[in-house]
């Protein structure tokens, strides 16, 4: 069995999307005059790689404990669409490339999949923030959403071009139920059929969570 990290790290120099909360992690008790050692870790609900649920952006929707765990433990599916340019939005028509591709284990994107979407954005990394980050279009955001999809990921901090009036990239999937995945790091990931685990923490009442998200290999 294979592991393969797909998340990005929580620390003081972590990147986080333009006004969310920074990322403070201090000590405040230190085993030199204490019996143990304690850190205050405060950060945004939205940090690193993190998980959306519908109360994010959907109005009375849902907060982040009302996911069943069964949208983020399974089988799931890496798309690469690298080969778009910074700024570019992903579209139907790089699922159905992909689709109907000789090499393609599937023809269809099935009820119950879970995409996760590996760009350039994974070759950039988290070291600071670009603005002009590959995102997802409000057609393919609906196209998924449509299909009743377990989870989507992509591998940057927020699905939706920066700017765009446009919410469907959110919205669409969010309104279903769908989770949104946000904040992966795919660098060393290809293509194909994985497993996943990236279960949100159990915190209640809120509009995200972070994920320690891995994909599993069984050899």
């Amino acid at each position: 069995m294979k592991i393969i990290d797909i998340s990005v790290p929580i620390n003081n120099k972590t990147v986080v999307y333009p006004n969310n909360p920074a990322v403070v992690i201090e000590k405040v008790a230190k085993t030199a005059s204490s019996s143990s050692q304690l850190s205050k870790i405060s950060f945004g609900s939205h940090t690193a790689t993190h998980i959306d649920a519908p109360s994010h952006t959907i109005e009375y929707g849902d907060p982040i404990e009302y996911y069943s765990l069964e949208n983020f433990i399974g089988e799931c599916q890496v798309f690469d669409f690298s080969y778009l340019n910074p700024g570019e939005l992903i579209k139907i028509s790089d699922f159905e490339k992909v689709l109907n591709g000789e090499n393609s284990p599937k023809k269809e994107i099935s009820a119950g999949a879970r995409i996760l979407v590996k760009t350039s954005n994974s070759n950039r990394g988290y070291d600071e923030f670009y603005e002009d980050f590959v995102a997802l279009s409000g057609d393919c955001a609906d196209w998924l959403a449509e299909k009743n999809i377990y989870l989507f990921g992509i591998d940057y901090l927020s699905i939706k071009k920066r700017g765009s009036a446009d919410n469907r990239a959110h919205n669409s999937l969010l309104a279903k139920n769908i989770p949104i995945i946000e904040g992966l790091n795919l660098k060393e990931v290809t293509a194909g059929t994985y497993e996943i685990f990236c279960p949100p923490l159990k915190l209640t009442g809120v509009d995200g969570a972070p994920t320690r998200a891995v994909l599993i290999i069984r050899e």
